[in-house]
């Protein structure tokens, strides 16, 4: 399957300029997105475009990921409401350094013909004076033209500065150097792009009088309408220190069954038989959630690994799997634990405290709260609802010291099959 319908069967094709499918099909072509190096790690809203590079070297051609060392100085207006703020170039250095690691993951960088090829616009900015770029760039693209895109219209009322104003003369120039001196004939981005990214081909058959094209994803939402790569605790991210790989899983596993039949053809690979296997499968059994186990397993092991998917799976035995036991729950590593700590109540005690003995009622009732008063600590007890470590507490004067300690530091405290807790050392 050709690049073009690779894209169009799995929801991935937007928008493409005349003489796309010809040029791909009469020769290898090297193409590229941008991404923006605002933060230290990509996120799940960049894998439309990752997945957009991995179908096209797939599919025979080059990828080329363009970060933006120096559109990152200046901030796209695209889909912005407000103007952002501006990044030190030690950051944005940082930044770079960490999305190229992310990149990694997917694309080929490292043989082939079409190996996967990095660049940073700073390369060539970083020498281009402003009174040269309006004399050689900002002549050939008037302010009518400018003044028509999207991304400038719907800033007019609440106002937009010079430097975001002209940020598609910018994008516009990466394209043409890159046509210019890499051969590069086509740019992809999400829809929101689409007014930058033909900047870019007005300004290559202006300029120089070539031939390039543009093509465009469509812009990613959830079936309720809200916005896809967000959840309660903001931005889901590639990076583990950010987001977990359990909060990653659980991202995509709690997908509903519309949004689930999207995503597993847009962020997999997989093939489409085996995608309406797994449809046919899911709808004669929609409770099982066969579609979005696949889809999460699937991602969480190609941005993690596989051993984090295992860890995930670990941890959701414990939080959710009504047969876990003591030892599931010693056989987890001490970062299990930490996942599971921020996943449900926690409290912390003093290691001094626990060193001499904390009895069971001042545990549950004063020094955490898990309970609100001794009595009902004293009655749980009683009613055979409280475990530490999975083993039941059988009588009210007990006294729980460091030996409870799992790696150390943690303590699971279990009021009934449903309400869990984590007592952590100090």
């Amino acid at each position: 399957m050709n690049f073009i319908d690779e894209l169009r069967w799995r929801g991935m094709l937007q928008d493409f300029t005349p003489g796309v499918e010809e040029v791909l099909e009469t020769k290898p072509v090297k193409a590229y997105i941008g991404f923006d190096p605002t933060a230290d790690s990509l996120g799940v809203g960049n894998l439309v475009q990752i997945m957009t590079l991995l179908h096209f070297q797939q599919a025979g051609h080059q990828p080329y990921a363009l970060v933006g060392g120096a559109t990152g100085m200046v901030g796209d207006p695209s889909g912005k409401s407000a103007e952002r703020n501006l990044l030190s170039e030690e950051v944005l250095q940082h930044n770079l350094d960490c999305q190229k690691r992310q990149l990694g993951k997917f694309l080929n960088f490292e043989s082939g013909e079409n190996r996967a090829v990095m660049v940073n616009n700073y390369d060539w900015f970083k020498g281009f004076g402003f009174l040269e770029f309006i004399r050689d760039v900002g002549k050939h693209i008037t302010v009518n033209y400018m003044m028509s895109k999207d991304s400038v219209q719907s800033r007019l009322e609440s106002g937009m500065s010079f430097t975001e104003f002209s940020y598609q003369l910018v994008q516009g120039y990466d394209f043409y150097y890159l046509w210019k001196h890499q051969g590069i004939q086509m740019q992809m981005g999400g829809s929101d792009q689409w007014g930058n990214i033909v900047t870019g081909t007005e300004l290559i058959r202006r300029k120089d009088g070539g031939k390039a094209f543009a093509l465009t994803t469509p812009l990613i939402k959830k079936a309720d309408g809200t916005k896809f790569g967000k959840s309660e605790g903001g931005n889901i991210w590639l990076d583990p220190k950010r987001t977990s790989p359990y909060q990653f899983y659980q991202f995509w596993l709690n997908a509903s069954d519309v949004d689930a039949g999207n995503y597993i053809r847009i962020f997999t690979l997989f093939d489409k038989g085996t995608i309406e296997g797994l449809e046919a499968d899911h709808a004669a059994a929609p409770h099982l959630r066969l579609l979005q186990k696949a889809l999460a397993k699937d991602i969480t092991i190609r941005v993690h690994s596989e051993g984090d998917f295992d860890s995930v799976m670990r941890v959701s035995d414990i939080l959710f799997g009504g047969q876990a036991d003591r030892g599931a729950l010693f056989a987890l590593s001490e970062g299990d634990l930490s996942t599971v700590a921020e996943e449900i109540p926690s409290f912390v005690v003093s290691g001094a405290d626990l060193k001499a003995g904390i009895p069971i009622l001042d545990l549950l009732a004063d020094r955490t709260k898990i309970l609100p008063s001794k009595s009902e600590a004293r009655r749980a007890i009683q009613g055979n609802a409280i475990s530490v470590n999975k083993v039941k507490v059988v009588g009210v004067d007990g006294v729980i010291g460091e030996e409870s300690l799992l790696h150390g530091r943690y303590m699971m405290v279990e009021n009934g099959k449903k309400n869990k807790f984590m007592v952590l050392v100090s």
